[in-house]
């Protein structure tokens, strides 16, 4: 760890207050948004996790104590969990925050999770975003992919969506599909089927998040702040002991609530949309990663474009060069094959 002074409480708490007051405007998705002690509460590091004055946003902070984290109040049956998130901002290698759902903590080795992971990085690098989709404890068969964000993530809140249903799982950044799992037979247990709760947690991984373990946190620009507001959780709440619904109605009105945002629908306006991110902004997909997995997993829609593009490793084989995003400012997703993401 480094050796630099702690900041006072005081001064963390101002900084907290300061970046909770600036939410993002609201959704162009009508999605009804909860206080914090409505639908969540403390994970760990109950100390480092601090709520705005009305309620209705909480920070996390990591610092050389303790990271912290939030559970939502109930377990769901498929579902729209979504927040607005802002990320600590100057130097963060080995700091990583993760909005994610799972139920690790009641089945063990069967477990069922849908991340996304915020990747921190030295200063001047592009932050980047994993998702994961494990089913059934498939943490074997990781289901990773990665990705640059086309805006400053620390500079303003941006939306984060991950959509799970029967039928299909769908990530969503600022309300662009990013990514979209559809469930198939071949899937059989690796599609998630378990009632899971909603965790969002800062934490230290300085043994792998940035360039593999080569860039730890250091604790001389702690506290590492990352902000939560828009909290929406939409689904079948279901106790796990509970026998899981068989058939679609079995939660109606959840359903039918998670219909009427349209976000469960790829309309080919969308998946447009999601092949131009994917394209300018994607960095490794484990559906071209040949080294792990010689035959491609049964979801995987292979693009003969990308195929070349990521070679055998999954991993891009061109760099691009990068460009200034104005500070708070948001990049329109535009189709330019010429553009590639920085590896």
């Amino acid at each position: 760890m480094d050796g630099g002074t702690r900041p006072s409480l005081s001064a963390a708490v101002a900084l907290v207050v300061l970046v909770s007051t600036a939410v993002v405007a609201a959704t162009s998705v009508n999605v009804t948004t909860l206080a914090f002690d409505d639908g969540y509460a403390p994970l760990f590091g109950k100390g480092n996790l601090v709520r705005s004055a009305d309620g209705r946003s909480v920070s996390l902070l990591l610092d050389r104590y303790s990271g912290s984290g939030f559970i939502s109040s109930d377990m769901y049956h498929h579902g729209l969990f979504r927040a607005s998130i802002k990320l600590p901002s100057d130097y963060t290698a080995g700091v990583v925050v993760a909005f994610y759902t799972s139920n690790g903590d009641v089945f063990e080795k069967s477990h069922d999770e849908l991340d996304f992971e915020f990747l921190g990085n030295i200063r001047g690098k592009e932050w980047r975003v994993q998702t994961n989709v494990y089913g059934n404890g498939s943490t074997s068969r990781g289901r990773e992919e990665r990705y640059y964000l086309p805006f400053d993530p620390t500079a303003d809140f941006h939306r984060y969506s991950i959509l799970w249903t029967a039928d299909n799982i769908i990530f969503y950044v600022d309300d662009t599909p990013i990514r979209e799992v559809r469930r198939s037979e071949a899937m059989g247990g690796d599609y998630p089927s378990k009632p899971m709760s909603l965790y969002a947690t800062i934490w230290d991984a300085s043994n792998w998040a940035t360039s593999g373990g080569r860039y730890k946190v250091n604790y001389k620009y702690a506290p590492f702040v990352s902000s939560f507001a828009d909290l929406t959780l939409l689904g079948c709440r279901l106790d796990p002991i509970q026998q899981v619904p068989t058939t679609r109605s079995g939660c109606p009105a959840a359903a039918a609530e998670i219909a009427a945002t349209g976000l469960a629908v790829m309309t080919p306006e969308k998946r447009r949309a999601m092949r131009a991110f994917r394209r300018q902004y994607m960095s490794y997909s484990v559906c071209y990663d040949r080294v792990r997995y010689p035959a491609p997993f049964p979801e995987c829609d292979i693009v003969e474009t990308e195929k070349k593009r990521f070679g055998e490793t999954g991993r891009l084989r061109f760099r691009r060069h990068r460009r200034r995003v104005p500070r708070g400012g948001r990049v329109p997703v535009v189709a330019d094959s010429n553009r590639q993401p920085q590896m």
